[in-house]
């Protein structure tokens, strides 16, 4: 055992420390650095539906039932992974309409009605009291077994005002008012809580994982020793097969899979994480794979756990094995392991004040804004109070307080008799009676309010018939009359048998029973009676609400308001800032200086009333507005016609948004053709000065050198020989530029003229070697050529093509050592095309140079290795190779016969179809 003060004093840390996490997350939320903006935090957010339950109950569950455990985790799965379009468009409906509860979206639907409000509230109250009373259970009784020498059965002998659970109770009722209800609005996030709930998330996946650990591979030699010994044990082989024995376990697995599926969505914590809390619907895709994979994580060890305890604890007293819900303490704790036991109860501890604190905030949420609120806004002193904020959030911490009280007194009334599980799923039955409304509310605009609440009514009774009632004969307040005879002795009404139905468990048949009589009247009920024409504009809210926005909902009201009293109000239930920014928001809206310019109009009217619905629920914000304005009741036709003009409305704005695309797109492709033709400008700017520069060179040589003959008419004649080979030389230079400055010109005016015919690529290849083999011979270059014998034929223009190898063969004589300088031609084919490689031994292309050297007029190498030329000629051969649809770079490296120097590789497809030239100046 481990000392009280130890354990107490842990666990105060660690909720400290949960609260530090909490308060940290809200300062960064302040200074606009949301911790929940983050995908990752949702996700873990929502590990809060691992609860006290799955930590204890699901090992339990394994030791009595094997896999049965399962179930209550592949609903949650394949929800998220098969349902999450409808959890889209419930996140989409839910902000829009500023929903802030399960019984705030029903009601919201259904015409905002405060009695199905009220209804929905206080049967869900009613049926999570059992979840509430399952934690304190767990948290008990793990205390008593660390703690007590009387271990987890202590707690059920000690008197109510001796009973540690009740300090638990009240311990997690104080902390949950100061995480929950530090705000008024219930539709915005609560940064703190949700950053909080994710800490714990990964503390009690964290702790789970060590135990199991640890028992597996501590106590056992792994999973295969551990099921090989239990598989031979005849009492123990039958855990792992899927029929257990159990009434139709097809039926019943089904059913459990079901609820499930149905309590990740509805259950108040969930709706509350996974709907109020989200702040970015993409964050349901990361959802989608993120918690179903902490699902698997959280449950690898629950059956070895499970197998592990009864293995341990056989031939023990009956009390241990009786004790299965906690093996995940019990195991460490016989082992000697107290740290990890410790570790174990924090693990416990976090999932049962995560579940506590979200799950009374929902409710407490609830509880305030459809049970108290409406009474409050019929009482004559309040009607007199300018500001309700504190008195809402008071009542709120109240409603919190009373709440964990009635989950103690079912712990004491009920729920010592119950197992774990079986107390969630209770619940869970519980919380699925809001699922017709919901979903049918989600996509059918047939659905009414008498049809909701004759459903839920039906729904809600038998739940509490078939399942509540024989949890408290079992508890021995109630005579188990009840459950053999059936009330007033009518045996077809008897609890677990609801008409003569046999062969399915008390779950399964209650779960039919009550879903079918639910969801039954929901239907029949509606198509009797035809909405009302406000429930008709909800309808259409709510099926077509993904389809709306916040800020184009359509205006569903008509009468007349007085500015003064909807200001009023806003400062009433929102305070002085929340009035402010609203007003101020709709001034802009409006487009007046100022928040006394206001109209007072339908738009003003539905943004004040749906402030409110984020403060104080839909149908309460309903009664308010409906208190200071004089509203005009609407037939099916005005609605309607609301209706028409806002879909009108919605496709004028979506229309002059697309056109103001349009032109943005339009306006952006403009500025960029103006950068273009500015570079083109520059572009001939640089040529014509590049040329002139070009020109002038041997022209000034020309000259210079004919006005120096004219004026020396005495001239040596070997000096006058000179200088007119020179001039020869200069002007063929001088020709040979205006030829390739015309020849560029030409191509990239796209005036070239092109033939095409079949070329053989080795003959051209060696064609070409000869046409260059006087420039080599006087460079004194060796030329090798590595050819096939024979490629298929390409079709191009020859000409063209050879003008590209002699200028590379050229430009490689220019460049290499005289005499020993070597030049490598080199030839093949592939699948893609041909390729040809020049390459040299010269001093190659300076890395810095290397993306210069094919725009006009320059050429790389060092000044003092640089050939002469015009500069022209690898930007022309470029064009050429790119006409034919093929490439000409310059490889990084030599090859790997030639050390240094500069390797050229012409790439050309097999089909060599015309492309338009690259831009000049680009490189390859």
């Amino acid at each position: 055992m481990l000392p009280l003060a130890l354990v107490l004093g842990v666990s105060i840390a660690y909720l400290l420390a949960l609260f530090g996490v909490a308060a940290w997350a809200d300062r960064r939320a302040a200074a606009g650095r949301s911790v929940v903006g983050s995908a990752w935090v949702h996700a873990l957010a929502l590990g809060v539906y691992c609860s006290a339950w799955t930590y204890f109950g699901s090992v339990g569950r394994a030791a009595s039932g094997g896999v049965w455990f399962l179930p209550i985790y592949l609903g949650p799965t394949l929800a998220m992974v098969l349902a999450w379009r409808v959890l889209r468009k419930l996140v989409r409906v839910a902000r829009a309409q500023r929903i802030t509860s399960v019984a705030d979206f029903i009601a919201s639907r259904h015409g905002q009605s405060r009695g199905l409000a009220a209804l929905v509230s206080l049967l869900t109250v009613v049926g999570i009291l059992p979840y509430i009373a399952l934690q304190l259970k767990a948290v008990a009784a793990g205390l008593q077994l660390l703690t007590a020498p009387g271990g987890a059965a202590a707690a059920a002998a000690a008197p109510w005002w001796a009973d540690g659970t009740l300090g638990v109770a009240l311990v997690l009722a104080g902390f949950t008012m100061v995480f929950g209800t530090r705000q008024l609005d219930a539709s915005e996030r609560h940064e703190g809580l949700l950053a909080a709930v994710a800490a714990e998330s990964l503390v009690k996946l964290l702790a789970f994982l060590a135990v199991g650990a640890a028992v597996t591979w501590g106590m056992f030699d792994g999973p295969t020793d551990l099921f090989g010994r239990a598989l031979a044990q005849p009492a123990l082989a039958p855990l792992f097969r899927l029929d257990q024995g159990q009434p139709s376990p097809a039926a019943q697995w089904l059913a459990l899979t079901l609820l499930a599926m149905l309590s990740v969505l509805l259950l108040p914590r969930q709706f509350q994480v996974l709907v109020v809390e989200n702040v970015d619907e993409r964050h349901l895709k990361r959802a989608a794979w993120v918690f179903p994979a902490y699902l698997l994580l959280i449950n690898l060890f629950v059956l070895p756990l499970a197998v592990g305890g009864l293995l341990h604890f056989q031939g023990r007293d009956a009390g241990a094995l009786a004790a299965a819900d906690l093996f995940v303490l019990s195991l460490p704790l016989d082992a000697g392991w107290h740290g990890l036991a410790l570790l174990a109860f924090l693990g416990g501890l976090s999932a049962a004040t995560g579940m506590v604190i979200v799950e009374a905030t929902a409710v407490a949420t609830m509880v305030c804004n459809d049970l108290l609120v409406p009474l409050l806004l019929r009482l004559p002193a309040l009607a007199r109070r300018p500001a309700l904020g504190g008195l809402l959030l008071g009542l709120r911490r109240g409603a919190i307080l009373v709440l964990l009280l009635l989950g103690y007194a079912y712990f004491r009334l009920a729920g010592e008799a119950e197992a774990l599980v079986s107390i969630g799923l209770i619940s869970f039955a519980a919380v699925a009676q809001c699922a017709p409304a919901v979903l049918f509310g989600l996509y059918w605009k047939g659905g009414t309010r008498a049809g909701a609440l004759a459903g839920l009514l039906a729904g809600f009774g038998l739940w509490a018939h078939a399942l509540v009632a024989p949890a408290i004969v079992r508890s021995g307040w109630w005579s188990t009359g009840l459950l053999t005879d059936g009330p007033f002795g009518i045996t077809l009404l008897r609890p677990e048998q609801l008409g003569g139905l046999t062969g399915l468990d008390p779950l399964t048949q209650a779960l039919f029973w009550s879903l079918l009589a639910n969801a039954g009247l929901y239907v029949v009920v509606s198509l009797l009676r035809p909405p009302s024409p406000r429930q008709a504009a909800r309808a259409l809210l709510f099926v077509d609400g993904d389809r709306h926005s916040g800020a184009d909902q359509p205006l569903l009201w008509r009468g007349q308001a007085q500015l003064a009293d909807l200001q009023a109000l806003a400062l009433r239930f929102l305070g002085p800032a929340g009035a402010h920014r609203l007003l101020q928001a709709q001034a802009d809206a409006q487009g007046v200086t100022g928040v006394a310019a206001l109209r007072a109009d339908a738009g003003l009217v539905q943004a004040v009333e749906m402030a409110l619905a984020g403060a104080i629920g839909s149908a309460s914000a309903r009664l308010a507005v409906a208190g200071v304005v004089r509203e005009q009741p609407l037939a099916l036709d005005d609605v309607l016609a609301m209706l028409d003009e806002a879909s009108q409305v919605r496709r004028t704005s979506r229309a002059l948004q697309a056109q103001t695309t349009r032109l943005e797109e339009a306006s952006a492709a403009l500025r960029a053709a103006n950068v273009r033709l500015a570079e083109l400008d520059r572009l001939k700017d640089d040529f014509m000065a590049s040329v002139t520069h070009e020109l002038r060179t041997p022209l000034t040589a020309i000259r210079s050198l004919a006005e120096l003959m004219a004026q020396e008419p005495g001239m040596d004649s070997t000096q006058r020989q000179r200088f007119l080979a020179i001039v020869v030389a200069e002007s063929e230079r001088l020709s040979r530029l205006v030829n390739q400055v015309l020849d560029l010109a030409k191509i990239e005016a796209g005036h070239a003229e092109w033939r095409s015919a079949d070329v053989d690529l080795p003959a051209l290849a060696r064609q070409a070697a000869d046409t260059a083999q006087p420039l080599l011979a006087a460079r004194g270059a060796m030329l090798a050529l590595d050819l096939p014998a024979q490629l298929p034929t390409l079709r191009a223009d020859p000409d063209r093509l050879q003008q590209v190898l002699l200028n590379l063969l050229s430009n490689a004589a220019k460049v290499v050592p005289s005499p020993g300088g070597q030049i490598r031609l080199r030839l093949w084919g592939d699948a893609d095309g041909a390729h040809l490689t020049v390459q040299d031994n010269g001093p190659g292309v300076p890395a810095e140079q290397q993306a210069l050297i094919f725009e006009r007029f320059r050429q790389g190498g060092s000044a003092d290795h640089r050939p002469a030329g015009t500069g022209l000629g690898l930007t022309i051969s470029r064009q050429i190779v790119a006409h034919f649809g093929g490439q000409l770079r310059l490889l990084p490296s030599g090859g790997a016969d030639l050390d240094q120097g500069a390797c050229f590789q012409i790439d050309l497809p097999w089909t060599a179809a015309a492309a338009e030239p690259p831009p000049a100046g680009d490189t390859p």
